[in-house]
């Protein structure tokens, strides 16, 4: 019965679809999506959750089924549920395809006979949830909701999908990332009690990024992380200098990212104009490869498209969410050969634009699921070979996402510990800002100045690929940042490997060669220069806190004026702001103290 029912799905194809499909996959189904049929046309569920990574076709899967449905009289009509209008737009075009005709306009009233179903937005149904329980009572309904979880992203969301398709006869769920930041529930998702108490999503077909890159169906990622010399004023006034990498506060972290992506420095045209270095490598391989800047907002994505446009001497495709023709540059940027596209969240997830091949995270957002989401964009493969390159500051909680790519997770309904309590260090991290304002200086008003990013520059760090990590720092510019931009854009996954470990090797003889007063960088492979942790800095914190202490018993002297001075001879921020090697130094100089008294 299975091998029937899934040939005779497949008559419903074109040939040449998906017209993404990478090599030998086209006109036929892939592995996992034939896998992905056969046990829902053996098994019949009202419900079906399939997980599967950015890139390897959910959309191909859920019209193949679709198709069947269809054809077997199971449902009489289908609906789509997308995150966004561009997404309803691509859901029809994809439908039409295969001969199944979802009108992607639809709002109210019945839907004129040639239709086959609709394409509406998660936001549409939460306006009307009754108009589409009505129509899913009426006629025998598919409900395919396309990325699921984004069902969760508001109470009403979630409440108007269940209102609006309880009555449905068959509900196909898809996501590439199950998991949410939130514990909001996603409707029609069944979740399992774990042994340690906790329920998590349990999806009915699995198909991660790991597989998919076993198979050759997503492209692996290189990430090329850039570190750098930051420094901005706080909103109390101080100027404070850190390195991006070194280990800060989570409020000084995010505050030299912030400087970092800041256009006016110059790590943004820095990491650009590599970016670009390596477009144009990729593009010998992959002629008409495509690069995209993920921005955090509508004014940064203006100006860095500016910069783009200063750096390569050609225009950049801008979308900004808010603009009506937004959807339509994506298509036109999809079907040029133009080098680059900014963009401002729109493009993070589910549009399709399969040449991309480079990409600059150039957003503070830091969830899992945004950077999932993110990257997926960048895999989607066309042919063997192919790699995809995305370039990131050296941000702890990225260089993580980065490391952890092929982890699966899961959504968890439940957090592990009370709600306050996710952080074992919050509270004491608490009670030593408190210490630090009552013992330091007069840090003066906290809201009286904004924060100003004053200067910035980048320093090539290290390369991620397959959660190993290569490469010594080198400036930009420089012959060892070449020899990682230069890496072949068309290679197999084990030759990228083998490839990096030689650069790194070459890079390590290099370096041993040069004069001492030439080190003016960490002269470390990255695999031995660990991102530092916030916990980690949190001991370093308390290591000073200890020694101010014990010396304070022996002179005599209260902490706070020991705090003081320390700062005052060692410079820098209140210790709550300071760096590692900040605190490093007063730990050192305290302990000079110290000795001096013995």
């Amino acid at each position: 019965m299975t091998t029937t029912a899934t040939s005779s799905s497949n008559h419903h194809l074109s040939p040449a679809f998906p017209g993404r499909a990478p090599w030998g996959t086209a006109g036929k189904l892939r592995a996992w999506q034939q896998g992905a049929m056969e046990r829902y046309v053996q098994e019949q569920p009202r419900d079906f959750l399939a997980v599967a990574t950015p890139g390897a076709g959910k959309t191909t899967f859920a019209l193949t089924l679709a198709s069947w449905l269809l054809h077997h009289h199971v449902v009489q009509q289908v609906t789509v549920v997308a995150p966004t209008e561009h997404l309803k737009k691509q859901w029809a075009e994809a439908a039409a395809r295969i001969g199944i005709k979802l009108d992607p306009e639809y709002s109210a009233g019945p839907l004129s006979k040639e239709y086959d179903g609709v394409a509406v937005t998660y936001a549409g149904v939460g306006v009307r949830p009754m108009l589409h329980r009505n129509r899913s009572e009426q006629r025998k309904t598919l409900v395919i909701l396309d990325e699921i979880h984004h069902a969760g992203d508001s109470k009403s969301w979630g409440e108007a999908c269940l209102e609006a398709f309880e009555p449905a006869t068959r509900r196909l769920a898809l996501t590439g990332t199950p998991f949410r930041s939130d514990t909001n529930p996603i409707p029609f998702v069944t979740y399992e009690e774990g042994t340690d108490g906790i329920r998590r999503s349990s999806a009915d077909y699995t198909y991660g990024y790991g597989n998919a890159l076993a198979d050759n169906v997503v492209r692996p990622v290189i990430f090329l992380s850039y570190s750098g010399n930051m420094r901005w004023r706080t909103k109390a006034g101080d100027e404070i200098a850190a390195r991006l990498g070194e280990p800060m506060t989570k409020d000084a972290i995010s505050q030299a990212w912030r400087t970092a992506l800041d256009p006016r420095g110059e790590w943004m045209p820095s990491v650009l104009r590599a970016a670009d270095q390596r477009l144009t490598e990729v593009r010998k391989g992959i002629p008409d490869a495509g690069a995209l800047v993920i921005a955090t907002d509508q004014d940064s994505a203006r100006a860095y498209a500016k910069l783009i446009r200063e750096i390569t001497g050609t225009s950049a495709t801008v979308v900004l969410s808010d603009d009506s023709g937004a959807s339509d540059r994506i298509d036109e940027f999809s079907a040029n050969t133009d080098r680059w596209m900014v963009a401002v969240r729109m493009v993070s997830e589910g549009v399709d634009v399969p040449r991309l091949a480079v990409g600059v995270y150039a957003t503070t957002i830091s969830t899992p699921l945004f950077f999932a989401q993110a990257v997926g964009r960048f895999v989607r493969s066309r042919r063997r070979g192919e790699t995809a390159s995305v370039f990131l500051p050296t941000v702890p909680d990225l260089l993580t996402f980065a490391n952890e790519m092929e982890v699966e997770r899961d959504h968890a309904l439940d957090k592990p510990k009370k709600q306050g309590e996710e952080d074992p260090y919050a509270e004491e991290d608490k009670l030593l800002a408190e210490a630090e304002r009552e013992q330091d200086e007069d840090t003066g008003d906290q809201d009286m100045l904004p924060f100003e990013a004053l200067e910035s520059d980048a320093v090539f760090d290290r390369v991620m690929y397959n959660g190993a990590e290569f490469g010594m720092q080198a400036h930009p510019g420089s012959e060892e940042e070449q020899d990682y931009l230069g890496i072949p854009g068309l290679l197999e996954p084990d030759q990228v490997q083998l490839l990096l470990q030689k650069r790194q090797a070459r890079q390590i003889a290099h370096s041993r060669k040069k004069p001492d007063a030439e080190a003016d960088l960490v002269e470390l492979p990255a695999d031995r220069r660990p991102v530092v942790t916030h916990k980690e800095l949190l001991e370093l914190r308390k290591q000073l806190n200890g020694m101010v202490g014990a010396y304070s018993h022996q002179c005599g002297k209260p902490h706070g004026v020991i705090h003081t001075e320390v700062r005052r001879v060692c410079g820098g921020p209140p210790s709550a702001e300071a760096t590692a090697g900040q605190l490093r130094q007063r730990i050192a100089k305290v302990q000079e103290w110290a000795t001096r008294m013995k």
